[in-house]
């Protein structure tokens, strides 16, 4: 099996992932599972299968970055980076999703946000963050501002 396989293999998971996340009927707990677990846990599994059979001897580590550019010149650990990648940007875009719908931000304004995620990784989530803080502030103020129209009025 290459690592072009692999990748592909991994890249069409992570689509398939993001495409239920953006696209499907959240409603359902086993759905909302399918996008949250089962997807990142598979390419989570690819992912240790590469690091225990494929980083030994390919040389570089984590201590420097002139150290992980030569353990990323392998194209099997830039793989593992790559699967990693996916992985976690999956389940923090699932994770960040089901904050948005508990926090009543509408689907239309999710996607782009969820496409952040998935393009963008840490900026994305920055992003979602900031949109979920804004509402649930903004919704705070109204409801205080609700009490203390209805206290005056008393």
């Amino acid at each position: 099996m290459s690592p072009e396989f692999v990748f592909a293999q991994a890249n069409f998971a992570a689509m398939v992932g993001w495409a239920l996340l953006i696209l499907g009927p959240r409603r359902f707990e086993w759905f909302n599972a399918i996008v949250l677990w089962v997807i990142p846990a598979g390419l989570s599994v690819v992912y240790g299968l590469i690091v225990v059979s494929r980083f030994a001897g390919s040389g570089g580590g984590f201590d420097s970055l002139a150290s992980v550019a030569t353990l990323m010149s392998n194209d099997w650990a830039l793989l593992g980076g790559w699967v990693h990648y996916l992985a976690f940007d999956l389940f923090v875009g699932a994770v960040m999703a089901a904050r948005m719908d508990r926090a009543a931000i509408s689907r239309v304004v999710q996607a782009p946000i969820l496409v952040a995620i998935f393009m963008l990784g840490p900026f994305g989530f920055v992003i979602a963050a900031l949109t979920e803080l804004g509402l649930r502030a903004r919704l705070l103020l109204q409801t205080r501002f609700q009490k203390e129209s209805r206290h005056v009025a008393a």
